[in-house]
């Protein structure tokens, strides 16, 4: 999969691109906010259909305008199309092949992406949300029916969540529809298991690919990613299992939920453990094995979505290689060289063995310009 080319028109500093990608490695040189980043964000937008560093759309529209547009040429296996979205004050819309897409969870997976950037180290030892979003961004990529129940799982916690901040309370006792809860709490089940369930497929896949990267790259260490859910689920679990014990734990903390006023248990309080020769990495490892950790799962990463799309993604390197020694260059650069189309940035072509990188094509961005070189 590739993208062929961007056009920008007022998103962040761009007030308008077009620019042609080469189908190896493109490399952004710029100084600190010239738009180096800015650029990489509008590409993973056009993939995901959202900002992976801005929870507003609307601050990613230049600030003389109004609106923003992002388009580019989409080349896959089978065939060429172009995709749109475009971002206005009231909300955004996203095209395939010019017609909208009604659904962003029908725009998904038209152009996969993988971005690894210098705070991919909280995957490892940041909080369990990072983790979660981690998963459910990447596995939304590679599965329609992922990315389904993680649409209903969440419509579900949301109604829920906000039929228990609504419950009355009279004289020390909650006053609620137990049968109009019961439903919700079948709505929840029912698609919170089908993904603890995926999960668990998934994850073992993602670990079986990482570790054998992460082998080649360490030489000794063995990587386990462990999966945490429920005490007594496991991946032998079947749904029906889990659905079950789902329920009892919805049931058994149904009184402290009443109080709290949310939801306390499911997959959205769910984590993922990285483990070095049996030690957790997050609290053990050596800041270099931590690197090492997060880049393995980038590179697992590349390698699952091709095995589940039957296309390798895209890879966004955001300002990472100024962040990994020698040794870990070589590793990642050997790893992408002539199999995934890379948009690579970073301040000076100092901080890449240019010997590593064949043929690359450069790009230097000053305040919201590319020269190509």
């Amino acid at each position: 999969m590739f993208l062929n080319n961007l056009r920008l028109v007022n998103f962040r500093n761009y007030k308008e691109l077009n620019v042609a990608f080469s189908h190896s490695i493109n490399v952004l040189i710029g100084n600190n906010a010239q738009g180096k980043t800015n650029l990489l964000e509008a590409i993973y937008f056009l993939s995901m259909g959202r900002s992976h560093r801005d929870s507003n759309d609307r601050d990613l529209i230049n600030w003389s305008a109004k609106s923003a547009v992002i388009s580019g040429e989409i080349e896959s296996r089978t065939a060429r199309y172009p995709l749109e979205v475009r971002i206005e004050k009231g909300g955004k819309r996203v095209l395939v092949n010019h017609l909208t897409e009604n659904r962003l969870s029908d725009y998904i997976g038209n152009l996969n992406s993988v971005l690894f950037a210098p705070e991919d180290l909280e995957l490892v030892k940041g909080s369990p949300g990072v983790r979660r979003k981690f998963i459910d961004s990447e596995f939304a990529q590679m599965s329609s029916n992922y990315l389904f129940n993680l649409l209903q799982y969440r419509n579900a916690l949301k109604d829920r969540n906000a039929y228990l901040k609504n419950i009355k309370w009279v004289a020390n006792s909650p006053k609620f529809d137990e049968t109009y809860l019961s439903v919700l709490d079948d709505q929840l089940i029912k698609f919170g298991s089908a993904i603890i369930l995926q999960r668990f497929s998934l994850i073992q896949t993602l670990e079986a690919y990482a570790r054998e990267v992460h082998l080649a790259i360490s030489k000794i260490e063995e990587l386990k990613l462990c999966y945490i859910t429920f005490p007594t689920v496991n991946e032998q679990s079947s749904q029906e299992e889990i659905s079950e014990i789902f329920k009892k734990q919805l049931l058994k903390n149904r009184n402290r939920e009443l109080f709290l006023k949310s939801t306390s248990v499911g997959p959205h309080h769910d984590d993922l453990k990285f483990l070095i020769n049996g030690k957790e990495v997050g609290s053990f490892a050596s800041q270099g094995q931590q690197r090492t950790t997060a880049l393995s799962i980038r590179l697992a990463e590349i390698e699952m979505m091709k095995f589940e799309t039957g296309e390798y993604p895209i890879l966004l390197l955001d300002d990472v290689l100024s962040e990994l020694d020698g040794k870990r260059q070589t590793q990642l650069l050997d790893f992408i060289q002539d199999k995934v189309q890379t948009f690579l940035t970073t301040a000076s072509l100092s901080d890449i063995d240019k010997g590593l990188i064949k043929d690359p094509k450069i790009y230097h961005v000053k305040d919201g310009v590319l020269i190509n070189d």
